[in-house]
């Protein structure tokens, strides 16, 4: 996750409160979904950035979690999201937010 992103995450904690914000992520490169959910929930691993040591403890999911599939409407999801499905691993994906969230 770049400084500008990470700033603006932390921006948003800070005018709205953590428990009102939820990060989907969209990402189809496991490692690189891992980074960014370890970021905005335990802080920036790389302690390079403005979360560094800084533990938001933001709820996050990813879009194709089954959570958040059903939140969106079934045409919306289809026409934006529904390739993703047949082109990523989905099982590593899951696997990196249990770990996240579990």
């Amino acid at each position: 996750m770049d400084l500008e992103n990470q700033t603006n995450i932390k921006r948003l904690v800070d005018e709205h409160g953590a428990e009102n914000l939820v990060v989907v992520l969209g990402g189809a490169d496991p490692e690189g979904i891992e980074i960014t959910a370890e970021t905005v929930t335990a802080g920036d691993p790389s302690y390079a950035g403005p979360l560094a040591g800084v533990q938001l403890g933001l709820p996050v999911y990813h879009i194709l979690d089954p959570e958040v599939k059903k939140e969106i409407p079934p045409e919306v999801y289809g026409d934006k999201v529904g390739i993703m499905e047949m082109v990523v691993d989905v099982n590593a994906i899951s696997e990196v937010f249990k770990k996240i969230r579990g």
